[in-house]
This record gives C-alpha cells, sequence and structure tokens, in this order.
C-alpha cells in the first residue's frame, strides 16, 4: 500500500509539471490560430470573439487554472480546428499509435534478445562479428531516412506494399478489413523494429558478455549442464531486470517516433494528430495529446518498475 501510494503521488506531481512546463511552451510558440499569421482572412473582430469564446483574453494564469480544473474532470477542451471534443478526436486515433508501438516493441525486444545473447555466445566468432556490424547499422540509422528507402523499395519500385493510409477496403467490416489494415502497417512497424533492435541488441550483448564472466556460469559449465540451460536458468534470469528498467524508459522515445513516421506514411495516428495540429496551433489538441501521452508514459514506467520489483529481490531493499 505504501508503494501504492508513492507511486500515485509521484505519477500525479509529475503530471502536473508537465502539464506547466507544456502549456507555458505552447503559448511562448510564434504565431497563434486565432491571430492573422495563419488566416490572414479573419478580421479583428472575429479574433476578439473567438479569443472570448475558448478563454484565450484571459490572463495566462487564469486560463491554466481553467485548464487544470477541465483537465480534472477529464475535459480537455474544443478543437479549434474541427469543433470536436479533443477527447474524442484524440481517442479515435489513440488505438492505431498505441497497437504499433506495443508489436514494435515486442518484436524488437524478442529479436533483441536472441541476437544479444547469441553475439555474447558466440564472442569475436563471425557470428558476433555480423550481429555487431548490423546493430551498429540499426542504431546508426535515422527513422525517417529508412523510411523513405523502403518506401521507394518496396512500395514504389516492387510494388509489394501499400505507399501509405491506414487501409483502402471500406467499409471497415470482416476480416479482409484487417489484413489490409495489417499490410498497410507492416511497413511503418518494419521501420520502428529495424531501428530500434541496433540499440537494445547492444545492450544485451554487453550485459551477457559480463553475466558470462561471472563465477556460477564457470561453474554451472564444470558440472556440464547445457548451454540451453544456462540460457534459461542463469542468463535470462539475470538479464531481464536491466531490460525491463530500459523498456520503461524507452516508452517515451516510442510515442515521440510516431510523429515522424505516421506523417511520413500518412498513417491517421496521434503522431500525425500532434503534428498537423503544431502546424495549426490547436492548442487544446496539442495539450490533450501531451498529457496524455505523458500519463502512458508515466503509467508504463509504473509497470516497469513494479515488474522490476517482482524480477528482482534485491531492490526492495
Amino acid at each position: 500500500m505504501k508503494y501504492f501510494l508513492s507511486s500515485v503521488a509521484y505519477t500525479l506531481l509529475m503530471v502536473i509539471l508537465i502539464s506547466i512546463l507544456s502549456f507555458g511552451a505552447i503559448h511562448m510558440a510564434p504565431n497563434s490560430f486565432m491571430g492573422g499569421e495563419l488566416n490572414p482572412n479573419m478580421t479583428p473582430e472575429t479574433i476578439a470573439q473567438l479569443k472570448s469564446i475558448y478563454g484565450l483574453d484571459k490572463p495566462l494564469l487564469q486560463q491554466y487554472s481553467d485548464w487544470t480544473t477541465n483537465f480534472f474532470q477529464l475535459n480537455f477542451g474544443i478543437s479549434f480546428v474541427s469543433g470536436e471534443k479533443v477527447s474524442t478526436v484524440v481517442l479515435q486515433r489513440l488505438p492505431v499509435t498505441l497497437w504499433m508501438n506495443l508489436i514494435a516493441m515486442v518484436i524488437t525486444f524478442a529479436l533483441s534478445l536472441w541476437m544479444g545473447v547469441r553475439a555474447a555466445l558466440r564472442y569475436k566468432s563471425v557470428t558476433d562479428h555480423t550481429i555487431l556490424q548490423l546493430s551498429l547499422l540499426s542504431f546508426a540509422m535515422p527513422s525517417y531516412y529508412l523510411a523513405l528507402l523502403l518506401m521507394l523499395l518496396l512500395s514504389v519500385m516492387l510494388g509489394w506494399f501499400p505507399i501509405n493510409g491506414l487501409h483502402a477496403l471500406e467499409p471497415p467490416e470482416g476480416i479482409g478489413y484487417y489484413i489490409d489494415m495489417a499490410w498497410h502497417l507492416a511497413l511503418p512497424i518494419g521501420v520502428m523494429v529495424l531501428v530500434g533492435i541496433g540499440s537494445l541488441t547492444l545492450y544485451i550483448r554487453s550485459l551477457t558478455l559480463e553475466i558470462l564472466k561471472s563465477d556460477y556460469i564457470y561453474f554451472a559449465r564444470a558440472r556440464g549442464i547445457s548451454e540451453s540451460m544456462i540460457i534459461r536458468r542463469y542468463i535470462l534470469p539475470n538479464l531481464l531486470p536491466p531490460i525491463v528498467t530500459m523498456l520503461g524508459l524507452s516508452l517515451p522515445g516510442l510515442i515521440g517516433g510516431s510523429v515522424i513516421l505516421e506523417s511520413i506514411f500518412g498513417i491517421e495516428g496521434m503522431g500525425q494528430l500532434f503534428y498537423l495540429s503544431a502546424m495549426s496551433r490547436d492548442y487544446p489538441v496539442i495539450m490533450g495529446i501531451l498529457m496524455m501521452s505523458a500519463f502512458l508514459t508515466l503509467i508504463g514506467n509504473q509497470i516497469a518498475d513494479a515488474v522490476l520489483l517482482k524480477l528482482n529481490p534485491f531492490v526492495r531493499r
């Protein structure tokens, strides 16, 4: 109960701090949706009326106070662009982004674990050098460059994958619709995996090499225990705690990376919505996405801490 209450208090404090920084940064940005910079056809009378409707004519502190009150009532406001509720707009696009990131994370974790352990067990062999070079290439590859490269090769030249969008079949019913959606998501998820697999593989390889130097590994091998049993009983249990910690810390990067990929592939997810809202200065939608992303990240970190607490008894001390 003490751990649970401290976690809730930490999450609440971080949400408040993130909201203050985000709210201030957004309103300090140049240009405004209500100004004449983005829409020169708006008259001063119309701008004043819109500011009064949305409460933008109040002092900044009062605006933040009103937004905070609405936020704790789960009311994120109304979008300047569409006129819909921010919660409705964001929740329509959130599942796509979450599924993309979760699938990419699972695949990246599984491949990185296999490649990292295999490279460490075959230290300084051809397998180790091959995995090491591929990991370094993945680590140095920008996601936007790889996305454009694969799009040009696999979509434009070979025509194997759709070039953009989320689906080509309407209406959304039947298994064919979901197969078509999976085919559209294969390329962006593949880019996320290929870009993220390098750093995690190098990390797991380094950890495994340190574990292999331990005395209990020498004793296990001296007793004639097979390599597969050593991996299951000695290597994996010692690898999981630091990997879980790293995965928890990598959640913000995964969500942030969706902005670039969803914009390139034209996927109607939360990342693309954030980019379009930032370009149009749609403050309520920007704040809604930032706070939902922050909340999901904090929850993910808390789950990672709880799993780490279960995996590593020494953390409890």
